[in-house]
């Protein structure tokens, strides 16, 4: 491969080239050349084109004339052109073509070229060394790892190298000397691999580092990976997808969805029931309903007409089987004629062969039309004596069967044609008496349908009546026990009243039977020791004290609902609810007040704390039977205003 161009558009060259330059380079081994003489200017074309000369090569990619003769070049070779002469051109952009030729059989052995690039040459290894080697590749590879690169090779460089073998979408160059390199296309990672082995050198340079040996192996990259795994579940899907269309064209259709029952569809398939294209479909629906077991008093009448406008069909299906019979006969008789022309042409046939059959005629053809006349003439009658005996065995049947019409007497046929007649306006007759029949008694059903109806329609009446009775009489019920646990609760109430005044009774009795007991010590004392004003006063002041003790133990006793503050706080706000409501309020109403302020209140705990204060809240009752009610009221200020 040359440099044509600047170094990117390549075409491949002669075979002899690399022989001549295998033949100039062992030369060189037998010449001894004198280093300072190899010292020349790197920019300079013409010092290259002279070395070059010198060692019998041909100047690639250099303008201007030819330096050696066309003895030493290669013949046909145009240095103005920078192309080989007699040579099609080969475009590198074709696919398939570029930089790297495409991958030979393993059958032929690989030879190498020396490969030109404009800013690097590409030379490849000794045929006698193995070739490189390489990872087993993972599926859908598109990346490449590219080793043994020379330190001062850019990515401008590697890119220069490797886009011939295809369209490069990413380069991942490292700080050592590798990279990857990852192609649009998995075919283009084969043309990369063919590159492995090559010794790349960058421009003329001799230095280490504008060197390397390249190693170019398949890499594991899990974006290929994942578009791999893309590409076969988009092909799993789309197999699928054509195995489920197969199947679904193999399956046999099935058979169409039956309606359920309902009298809107019973109207429809009876309307289907009467049209002649549609009676095949609707005769299965009515089949499927009668199976089911859909028929019963309220639809027997429907189904009754259904089964009717079914057995009406049978009249049409007999029609069409005559005229399908007629049409049978006409073809028949059709038949018959053209059989018995065919067999007059067959007889013409063969009376034509006869009649050249005859000497007169017979003379004048030669043997072989004899031979060909004689065949014809027996296969002709072959096939006259077949067509005449089918027409013989027609014209027997017909023979046989005007022969069975004909022994029936014609008077037996007049009664027979009566008989049917009568027949079938009998049948006519019964089956009328029988659709009437049958109509008559779907009337009937109807009717008892219509008294049952009326019979639930009035005892649920009835019912209704009764159930509110029984509702107002447990309503009664349940305002007489009301009544009896209000009035249980206030006897309960006054006898504890009565108790306590019982208590203070036998109390206040005997505080007097001890003052009275106190006064008589305290008069003896005083008649007999004769004291002073002073002590008959201290005694008075205890006694006062005594008493006054008395009260107010009394009225401890008396207030003893009040347990804590909570209690207080409740009577509180109680009596100030009661007294923005001055006709009452039940215990409901009061228990849903004080659920907003404290959700663990109970209602059973505001009526007790209500009938422990009777001089504060007091009970009453309003309304009558049902609508019976019992409020409380707060009665705390009408002591006040009598006082």
């Amino acid at each position: 491969m040359v440099d044509a161009g600047g170094g990117e558009n390549i075409t491949q060259l002669p075979q002899e080239l690399p022989q001549m330059m295998a033949a100039a380079a062992d030369g060189l081994g037998s010449i001894a050349i004198d280093t300072t003489q190899l010292n020349m200017s790197v920019t300079d074309p013409t010092a290259w084109a002279t070395a070059m000369n010198n060692l019998g090569m041909v100047p690639v990619g250099l303008p201007g004339q030819q330096l050696v003769s066309d003895s030493i070049c290669v013949p046909g070779f145009d240095p103005s052109l920078n192309m080989m002469t007699g040579i099609t051109p080969i475009n590198p952009m074709i696919p398939g073509l570029g930089l790297v030729p495409p991958p030979p059989p393993t059958e032929v052995a690989v030879v190498k070229e020396i490969i030109h690039c404009k800013s690097c040459t590409l030379f490849p290894q000794n045929p006698n060394l193995p070739p490189p080697s390489t990872r087993e590749r993972p599926p859908g590879c598109k990346t490449v790892f590219v080793g043994g690169l020379p330190e001062n090779a850019t990515e401008e460089i590697i890119q220069e190298v490797f886009e011939q073998c295809g369209d490069i979408t990413a380069i991942r160059k490292s700080k050592k000397n590798f990279c990857h390199i990852r192609f649009a296309e998995e075919f283009m990672v084969d043309k990369a691999i063919y590159l492995s082995g090559y010794r790349m050198r960058l421009g003329s340079s001799t230095d280490k580092k504008d060197s390397g040996r390249l190693h170019v192996d398949f890499a594991q990259a899990r974006d290929d990976f994942y578009e791999w795994e893309c590409k076969q579940r988009m092909r799993a899907r789309e197999e699928r997808h054509r195995r489920k269309l197969e199947e679904d064209r193999l399956r046999p259709p099935s058979p169409p969805a039956i309606m359920h029952y309902s009298e809107h569809e019973a109207a429809l398939l009876a309307e289907k029931l009467k049209d002649d294209s549609k009676f095949s479909e609707a005769i299965t629906v009515l089949l499927s309903w009668i199976e089911r077991g859909e028929v019963n008093r309220r639809s027997a009448n429907q189904f009754y007409s259904m089964v009717q406008s079914a057995n009406s069909h049978v009249r049409r299906l007999m029609n069409e089987k005559a005229t399908h019979e007629q049409e049978m006969e006409e073809a028949k008789e059709n038949f018959k004629n053209a059989l018995t022309g065919i067999l007059t042409q067959f007889e013409q046939i063969v009376a034509v062969f006869n009649a050249s059959t005859r000497q007169k005629a017979w003379d004048h053809f030669s043997k072989a039309q004899r031979k060909n006349i004689d065949i014809w003439r027996k296969h002709s009658e072959e096939l006259r004596n077949a067509q005449s005996e089918q027409l013989m065995g027609i014209r027997r049947e017909e023979e046989m069967e005007m022969s069975d019409d004909e022994n029936c007497d014609s008077p037996t046929k007049k009664m027979r044609v009566d008989e049917s007649a009568l027949a079938a306006q009998a049948y006519a007759l019964k089956e009328e008496n029988d659709s009437l029949r049958w109509q008559l008694d779907a009337y009937r059903n109807e009717v008892e349908l219509l008294k049952q109806e009326k019979e639930q329609l009035f005892r649920t009446e009835e019912n209704l009546t009764k159930d509110q009775q029984l509702q107002f009489l447990q309503q009664t019920m349940q305002g007489m026990q009301q009544q009896l646990l209000t009035i249980q609760e206030e006897l309960n109430n006054k006898k504890s009243e009565l108790e306590q005044a019982k208590e203070e009774q036998s109390h206040t009795q005997a505080l007097l039977k001890v003052l009275q007991e106190q006064l008589k010590g305290t008069k003896e004392l005083v008649e007999t020791n004769g004291h002073s004003h002073e002590d008959s006063n201290e005694i008075n002041v205890l006694t006062v004290a005594l008493v006054n003790q008395d009260r107010e133990n009394n009225i401890e006793k008396r207030s003893q609902g009040l347990k804590s503050e909570k209690e207080a706080l409740l009577i509180g706000i109680i009596s100030t609810f009661l007294h923005v409501h001055p006709f009452g309020a039940n215990i409901e109403y009061l228990w849903s007040y004080m659920q907003q302020l404290d959700s663990k209140i109970s209602a059973n705990e505001i009526e007790m704390l209500l009938m422990r204060l009777p001089r504060m809240f007091k009970q009453e009752f309003t309304g009558v039977g049902a609508t019976l009610e019992k409020r409380w009221k707060l009665c705390a200020f009408e002591g006040i205003k009598t006082t």
